[in-house]
């Protein structure tokens, strides 16, 4: 977690100013996080904020031990401005319940915060622009795991060309922090076969957080 203390907005993409100062370190993350959304639900930054009906800018336990990122939000995501709420929301669901966890009890954010027009992929330049509020979304919740759902998400997060056949299943060290990369719950509706793999991927998640 040590470059997160460091603030990575300024030092890794130099864009602190997009951000309000940082409150005082005694005030309630829920402040925080607080500041970071309305920053985000005002963004114009890139050109899907042209388009979206609402920000999406998390759900869940903002101190939870176990964090969730997808790439974008769908239809049903702009429409209710909350991540992962349509059929793939559903079965993420189901996903979170069978490793012994409450939706409620995990956090859950994507790399952009505005949905993409047709659900398209983000363009670089989009993810570019956004992601630095998931990295102090990041900072703020300081997870013990991260669970990057598709190749979109695991590349922009990770920084890396690799798809995610090739680099699923497998713990990355991101400054402290377990992340480990698995399919797309929309990927797992079009491709039930892959389920049995991303079960076995999120079962070493939970081992490492003491679930059985």
């Amino acid at each position: 977690m040590s470059s997160f203390g460091k603030n990575p907005i300024e030092e890794i993409y130099g864009v602190s100013h997009i951000l309000k100062p940082a409150v005082p370190a005694k005030q309630e993350i829920k402040d925080d996080m607080k500041t970071l959304a309305e920053t985000v639900a005002a963004c114009e930054k890139c050109a899907l904020s042209k388009g979206r009906t609402n920000s999406v800018f998390s759900d869940g336990d903002e101190k939870a031990a176990l964090m969730f990122v997808g790439e974008g939000p769908g239809y049903d995501e702009d429409m209710q401005g909350k991540p992962f709420v349509g059929k793939a929301g559903k079965l993420l669901t189901k996903m979170i319940e069978a490793m012994q966890f409450k939706r409620e009890e995990v956090y859950i954010a994507n790399i952009v915060k505005c949905r993409p027009p047709d659900n398209r992929a983000p363009f670089r330049e989009e993810a570019e622009a956004c992601i630095p509020y998931l990295y102090r979304q990041i900072e703020y919740v300081k997870p013990k795991v991260i669970v990057c759902l598709g190749s979109v998400a695991t590349q922009y997060l990770l920084k890396t060309t690799a798809s995610i056949s090739k680099i699923r299943g497998e713990f990355v060290d991101m400054n402290g922090i377990m992340v480990m990369p698995t399919f797309h719950p929309a990927y797992l509706l079009r491709s039930p076969n892959m389920k049995k793999p991303a079960w076995e991927d999120l079962q070493k998640v939970m081992a490492v957080l003491g679930k059985k």
